[in-house]
């Protein structure tokens, strides 16, 4: 038996989206930008799921792209944003996910006209919005403002109404990371402002390999890859149908089934949260308890030679868990986000999540495993 419980890296495709899926590798085979028949069946696909995309978020149709990943959204977002947007400062901070931050260090060593400042997070990881208001009423020239919404990590929950209404008042542009809300939590880019928002299929029992980005249609802007005219001339190349068609529909369950499945999730994260505290000692809950993810759990042990081989002997006794985002996997040093929020070298960090597939039973066999473990 294997208890998969690293569900924040990602999450097992839905039966359900993969038999949604596979008309899509074996009959609608045509090219979308074909006019014929099949191109027509196709593209008629494409612009279904992208019209569930547009309505979950209450956004209009022409504001949602196609790309493969989260990772190429955020990269657009940014770039794009000092190319085409005239934006001189970028506003972020130091607990965001490495595409995030690694194309701000990139823009910064490009362009000697761009500057950024990062925004200190107090222990739970959350941001002084005040902070955030007079960074950029101290700021000259376009900003743009990097907070994600659900932190991968330790699972904070950014304020992102706030966020906005700041952006907002001082006329700057907010692109945000909804690569951990999506399919979790509501959201209306029509009640708050965002300038850019990205998600990911694969986080939501959707295939890997693709993701979207809105734009809000306010800022035009150009594209990264040359070629083609598909996605309305915003990204060449032609589409990942299936995966396209598998991203909208595993969006539509999400939604569908998201109450029944937070409270399921909820239970499980509490009853983890109990237990450990019950009969793991010195254990140390990272995430916030209450107002954190839903569906995230990081805990710390103290560092001693049986928590150095945690990750390890947990694997060999058949559960999955992560020590932290999984792009980072294979680097030695500490996590950038647990130094952020000011966890020393002398914890070792898990971090468990969860999916609506996951028992109460699960639970209990963990915990009696770190017992044995610890």
């Amino acid at each position: 038996m294997r208890i998969y419980l690293d569900n924040a890296a990602t999450t097992p495709l839905d039966p359900r989206v993969l038999e949604f899926m596979l008309p899509m590798m074996t009959e609608n085979y045509g090219n979308p930008s074909s006019i014929h028949h099949h191109g027509r069946q196709c593209k008629a696909v494409v612009e279904e799921s992208r019209k569930k995309i547009a309505n979950s978020l209450k956004a209009s149709i022409g504001e949602i792209f196609f790309t493969s990943s989260a990772t190429e959204a955020n990269n657009l977002a940014i770039l794009a944003a000092v190319r085409d947007l005239g934006v001189t400062k970028i506003i972020s901070t130091p607990i965001e996910h490495h595409c995030v931050l690694h194309t701000i260090e990139h823009v910064i060593a490009q362009d000697k006209g761009v500057e950024s400042s990062f925004l200190s997070v107090d222990e739970n990881g959350n941001i002084n919005l005040e902070d955030l208001d007079q960074e950029l009423a101290a700021s000259n020239g376009k900003c743009l403002v990097c907070v994600m919404y659900v932190n991968n990590e330790i699972g904070t929950i950014a304020d992102i109404k706030s966020i906005s209404e700041i952006c907002q008042k001082h006329e700057a542009l907010f692109q945000c990371d909804a690569v951990q809300a999506m399919g979790k939590y509501p959201i209306d880019v029509s009640e708050t402002a965002i300038s850019f928002l990205s998600g990911s299929a694969h986080k939501f029992y959707g295939p890997k390999g693709v993701g979207f980005i809105y734009i809000n249609s306010n800022n035009q802007v150009k594209p990264l890859i040359h070629g083609g005219s598909q996605e309305r001339n915003m990204r060449a190349g032609t589409e990942n149908t299936y995966g396209i068609a598998g991203i909208g529909k595993a969006l539509e369950l999400c939604i569908e089934e998201m109450e029944a499945h937070r409270a399921h999730i909820e239970s499980i994260r509490s009853h983890l949260i109990q237990e450990l505290k019950a009969q793991i000692p010195n254990v140390k809950i990272i995430s916030p308890e209450d107002g954190g993810h839903y569906c995230l759990l990081n805990v710390a042990f103290p560092k001693s030679e049986k928590t150095d081989m945690i990750m390890f002997n947990l694997d060999i006794l058949g559960i999955s868990a992560s020590a932290g985002s999984a792009c980072s996997s294979g680097v030695e040093q500490a996590s950038h986000v647990l130094r952020a929020i000011g966890l020393t070298a002398e914890h070792q960090a898990i971090r468990f999540s969860f999916s609506h597939h996951n028992t109460i039973e699960e639970i209990d066999f963990l915990v009696e495993k770190l017992k044995g473990i610890l």
